[in-house]
């Protein structure tokens, strides 16, 4: 089934188009990857899909269905709740690991002690930290390493139970480890979540995802079960792409 599908899509800077006439089906529960070289609309993409776009002065054509609802029929605040979203660079709020749990939930309206420790608790165990920090929890995010806040943000994103997760190269500047507990964590994450992915890491799109779009100059070019655009590409470009011949 079907959790998000673009029909007709274009988007732009000002004048400038930059993905165009996309149309692509993303299926719930599955790990979605989007590749291709830099400048190709990935990212344009997927901030497309929560309506943050709309935040850095882009516009949109076509439709986004959520559910078989166009998202802007719905509020940018309830979009961005069902559709979280994770940047590349890890964003913990400079406050303690237990409040960057439960902000959100705070701000969403859970107010019984309770229930916040155990959402706190619950995704700290989902994304593989409540080992390494569980005696530290009121101790500042800010002092988590590089790969640690990643998976804090991950966490974080997950604490109002959105239905899709967003992440843009969230793995990019992690090294072999924390990359591997990330690939861990998205996997086991897509029992309950659907996962769309941008990165430029190849390998990583094969190891982990189910389907992967491939992108060209903000033209959906090819999009498929994984294992099948990268062992059978119907379209040269798409081969020469995984082949490194450019980008």
């Amino acid at each position: 089934m079907n959790v998000l599908e673009l029909k007709d899509f274009n988007a732009y800077y000002g004048n400038k188009k930059i993905i165009n006439n996309l149309n692509m089906a993303i299926k719930r529960n599955k790990i979605t990857a989007i590749i291709g070289p830099s400048g190709c609309g990935k990212s344009t993409l997927l901030l497309s899909l929560n309506r943050m776009l709309e935040e850095v002065e882009g516009r949109t054509e076509g439709q986004i269905l959520f559910n078989g609802k166009n998202i802007y029929s719905i509020s940018k605040e309830e979009i961005r709740r069902r559709i979280g979203i994770v940047f590349q660079k890890p964003t913990p709020f400079p406050f303690s690991i237990y409040k960057n749990l439960t902000y959100a939930p705070i701000y969403y309206g859970v107010r019984d002690k309770k229930r916040l420790d155990e959402i706190a608790k619950g995704k700290l165990i989902i994304s593989g930290l409540y080992e390494e920090v569980k005696d530290e929890i009121h101790a500042s995010a800010l002092k988590l390493s590089g790969g640690q806040q990643q998976r804090l943000c991950i966490a974080r994103a997950l604490t109002v139970e959105p239905e899709v997760l967003l992440l843009d190269e969230p793995c990019s500047a992690l090294d072999i480890k924390n990359t591997a507990n990330i690939e861990k964590m998205l996997l086991n994450l897509a029992k309950d979540y659907t996962i769309v992915i941008v990165t430029h890491n190849l390998s990583q799109a094969k190891r982990i995802s189910d389907y992967t779009a491939f992108m060209l100059d903000g033209e959906l070019i090819e999009y498929d079960e994984t294992h099948r655009i990268f062992s059978f590409p119907k379209d040269k470009r798409t081969k020469e792409y995984i082949e490194g011949i450019y980008g």
